[in-house]
């Protein structure tokens, strides 16, 4: 290391560790000090550029004021501790330029996040979870998992996305959390497992942060998911509030619950619960040979989705993120670049909705997995659309997703996989399902982001 780099390393420990300081006793009187830490310790300039655009709106705007307040306020210290070192510190300062010497040296890019499936087994039986049809599936051996965590961290990848099935059906894993504590990781959960005691371990990990999938209300939710699983998430929330765990939700929004998972009351309910977040995903139709292609949105339901979340992001002391139509903001898809999908069988897709893969863990480096013209030849063609609110390969670009595979040899992973790649019924549907889309998201792409990317919706 050379003596600037030294220094530099010197400088910016101090600067994180004045900032957790401030964080174990009076954060939320000093915000203009931690965004200006943040900004010293990130070395991307668009992260940067996110970052000031937050601590305009916490000057500006009294509903990200208030979220701001919430989170610096209400979190547990050591919660908010491991929040900033974990994800600003580790993921983005110290492991920024571990990623960034595979990418310069050999365009190796390395996934910022790692999601990870390490079993599909599952207390509850959702209708249309792409899943279903994997839940007899062996999970990947604790040691395996291990393995992978500790290669990924040592490429720099500190966020870690824990999927499934459901995670904490895995109880050991809690023992990995909790041995890989500078990494933060996101269970995806339905919720219905957290009790005291599961609570109360989290809080003393501080590393986690559990995504709960909540699709409408108890009616929407028990419908889908099993009688009584609402209040069970519910009260999954109190127990998460009460600690002050840092949690959000997970929401897939189909044509038939999305004014639910819009609403006022919707929201409301859950920033009272104590959700910092939520991400909203489309409904997609993989994971299966009989894809429904009803529960899709429609294209007029897409851009209201799009307006909405940017509404409530503006409005709420609520955080919202929408896969496809935040596209802009990232540079379109970003499966296989910014992150990637270890599935049950260790398979490494680009995505979780992507079933392709070409490479396989077992006996295998990670770093060899990103070494394959795979992720190379997705990362090169990407953004697959000019227009980013056509983000994705597969329903927006269904061509790139067939170019691609037959380029690099990449396989399906599962039935559904096949379906998308050869069934000439379902390549005939999603190209129109993408045909209707594409006027929509091109009066969109014009008017809204001014065919720059620019978001017109903070405007107001």
């Amino acid at each position: 290391m050379s003596v600037k780099d030294s220094l530099e390393k010197s400088l910016k420990r101090k600067i994180i560790n004045t900032v957790v300081d401030i964080m174990e006793k009076n954060p939320e009187k000093n915000v203009d000090k931690i965004f200006e830490a943040l900004k010293m310790v990130t070395k991307d300039k668009h992260q940067i550029e996110q970052i000031e655009t937050v601590h305009k709106y916490y000057k500006t705007q009294p509903a990200t004021y208030q979220l701001v307040q919430n989170i610096l306020g209400k979190t547990d210290k050591k919660c908010l501790k491991k929040f900033f070192t974990n994800f600003f510190a580790n993921a983005n300062w110290y492991a920024g330029s571990k990623r960034s010497k595979y990418l310069d040296e050999e365009d190796t890019k390395i996934p910022f996040t790692m999601l990870i499936s390490p079993t599909m087994q599952c207390n509850l039986r959702c209708k249309g979870c792409y899943a279903a049809d994997l839940l007899d599936q062996p999970k990947i051996p604790i040691e395996e998992v291990d393995r992978i965590i500790g290669e990924a961290r040592d490429l720099g990848i500190y966020w870690i996305i824990v999927l499934g099935g459901e995670p904490f059906f895995y109880k050991e894993l809690l023992d990995l959390y909790e041995k890989y504590d500078d990494v933060m990781f996101s269970p995806f959960t339905n919720g219905t497992m957290i009790d005291e005691k599961l609570a109360d371990r989290i809080k003393k990990l501080g590393n986690v942060f559990p995504m709960l999938s909540v699709e409408g209300e108890e009616k929407e939710t028990d419908e889908r998911r099993g009688k009584g699983t609402y209040q069970k998430v519910m009260h999954a929330m109190d127990l998460l509030n009460e600690r002050g765990i840092l949690f959000g939700v997970s929401t897939a929004v189909t044509r038939l619950n999305i004014d639910s998972v819009l609403s006022d009351r919707f929201v409301d309910k859950l920033v009272d619960k104590g959700s910092k977040l939520n991400w909203y995903f489309l409904f997609m139709p993989c994971g299966t040979k009989n894809p429904d292609y009803d529960l899709m949105l429609t294209p007029e339901q897409r851009v209201y989705l799009g307006k909405r979340t940017h509404e409530i992001r503006k409005t709420k002391p609520y955080f919202t993120m929408d896969f496809f139509n935040d596209a802009p903001f990232v540079g379109g898809c970003i499966a296989g670049k910014f992150f990637f999908h270890v599935n049950v069988h260790e398979d490494c897709e680009p995505c979780i909705f992507a079933h392709f893969a070409t490479q396989n863990l077992k006996d295998k480096r990670l770093i060899d997995v990103f070494r394959d013209p795979f992720f190379k030849e997705l990362r090169h063609r990407q953004p697959y659309n000019k227009n980013m609110l056509r983000p994705c390969m597969m329903i927006d670009n269904p061509h790139v997703v067939r170019e691609v595979c037959e380029k690099t040899g990449a396989k399906p992973t599962d039935d559904g996989g096949k379906t998308m790649l050869y069934n000439q019924k379902f390549k005939e549907t999603i190209q129109q399902i993408a045909d209707e889309w594409t006027p929509y998201s091109d009066k969109m792409w014009k008017e809204v982001y001014n065919e720059k990317g620019n978001d017109a919706f903070s405007k107001g």
